[in-house]
């Protein structure tokens, strides 16, 4: 499946910030015109997640947007998710394709051409690339990889590529001049002061794009 990706991907987070849910977050960019959210949380026990998640499904139906849940593969089938995302140490793309089916959107992180490679033959229906610039958002012992890279994930594999990893209203052109289908952004929106207006000004400069 090479499924449509909005070209901007919000990952709600209460780590780098506490004064707002993920419904919060999600409700305020999904006001302001994204369509597609991703949940994440490390710190949750399932019972707690699935909750959020199911509130999540339910506003993204009401704004006609798409839901992605981080890892829990199983929580993305209870919930009806759009699809889910995994990382490297996540459950492998082909386990998580049985579960899913064909028609399911799975997202795979890579932070290299390899691994995108591995991802693409493996089944993935998009790849999240990055970090692109450095973030603060995770510890990430490896250096940022560029705009180069995008290019070089772009003209390799024929499914979507998402970039992350420090990516602001004043760079995101750039990256999709790179070439990246989308971007997945956290810090920039969730600790901005206004979520709703931060996310209004993403797409203003994306929308130049398409």
């Amino acid at each position: 499946m090479n499924p449509a990706i909005s070209p901007l991907c919000v990952i709600t987070d209460t780590a780098i910030q506490s004064r707002f849910s993920h419904i919060e977050l999600a409700n305020a960019t999904l006001k302001a015109g994204a369509k597609l959210i991703q949940f994440r949380d490390k710190q949750l026990d399932d019972s707690q997640f699935l909750r959020i998640a199911k509130e999540l499904r339910a506003l993204c139906q009401t704004y006609d947007a798409k839901l992605i849940i981080n890892d829990r593969v199983k929580i993305a089938l209870q919930c009806n998710a759009y699809g889910v995302h995994l990382g490297q140490g996540d459950m492998p793309i082909q386990t998580a394709r049985k579960c899913f089916g064909p028609n399911k959107v799975i997202g795979a992180s890579a932070s290299s051409l390899q691994e995108a490679k591995q991802a693409y033959e493996d089944g993935a229906s998009y790849i999240g690339f990055g970090h692109i610039f450095p973030t603060s958002t995770k510890h990430k012992p490896m250096p940022a990889l560029g705009l180069e890279m995008i290019t070089a994930v772009k003209t390799t594999i024929p499914i979507p590529v998402m970039a992350i990893g420090g990516i602001t209203k004043q760079n995101v052109s750039d990256v999709l001049n790179a070439g990246a289908d989308s971007v997945a952004v956290v810090s920039a929106i969730c600790s901005a002061e206004n979520p709703e207006h931060e996310t209004r000004a993403f797409l203003e400069v994306m929308s130049a794009f398409g």
